[in-house]
């Protein structure tokens, strides 16, 4: 009779929490879908990126809400709200924002740093984006050694930065990323060397099977690499 009693207690005090939780996740699925303005003229779709510090408002469910809109993000890789130029996105963009309130939802949630801050670079550009998620990722998981060095491209390729670049190349070889990288690290300042690391980047991305449009966007970039 007391463990009855007690199941009910709990029932009766998780249950609010419950449907709250249940009210949430749908306006979080609602808000994140595309949708056209009423005018014929408008072609543009519009995507709504959860609130500003919505780990604070997840009631404990912050790993369930972050699959949700992880699930959403990987829909719309190459969605550009504010493109400025061709294939280059205005920073502070759509996807960042869903991968910002993604890892602050779960900050040891790792694909969202391996395969969604090299969509913001690659697909996008959203430069300032990528950086930032780049940046929780290795602080997130210093030891991994295949997110360090895309960090590493995107800090050689899209910021110009090729001491960052050199760091992130060593701290991968630390990590049991192959020996080469080292070397590598020694000829960030040639273009020889921003190609090839291109290019293993892309080998990468293969080998793993990643999102194709990844793969077709980067392979346009080392190709334009080359014709320089």
């Amino acid at each position: 009779m007391d463990s009855v009693l007690t199941n009910l207690t709990h029932l009766q005090k998780t249950k609010i929490p419950s449907v709250l939780l249940g009210i949430f996740a749908l306006l979080m699925v609602c808000s994140t879908v595309n949708y056209n303005f009423s005018s014929p003229t408008a072609h543009q779709r519009q995507l709504i990126a959860p609130p500003p510090m919505v780990e604070h408002l997840s009631f404990g469910y912050q790993e369930a809400i972050a699959n949700i809109l992880w699930i959403r993000a990987v829909q719309d890789f190459d969605y550009c709200d504010r493109e400025i130029a061709d294939r280059v996105c205005l920073n502070n963009s759509w996807l960042y924002k869903m991968l910002d309130a993604i890892t602050n939802l779960s900050p040891h949630f790792r694909i969202p740093y391996a395969a969604g801050a090299l969509a913001l670079t690659v697909i996008i550009t959203d430069i300032d984006g990528a950086t930032k998620i780049f940046d929780k990722g290795v602080k997130a998981f210093p030891n991994d050694w295949p997110i360090l060095y895309r960090a590493a491209y995107h800090y050689m390729y899209e910021v110009k930065d090729n001491k960052r670049a050199a760091e992130l190349l060593i701290q991968a070889g630390k990590n049991g990323a192959p020996p080469w990288v080292f070397t590598l690290a020694g000829r960030l300042y040639s273009d020889a060397g921003n190609l090839e690391l291109a290019e293993s980047v892309l080998q990468d991305m293969i080998n793993t099977e990643q999102d194709p449009v990844l793969i077709k966007r980067l392979q346009d970039k080392i190709q334009s690499m080359k014709q320089k």
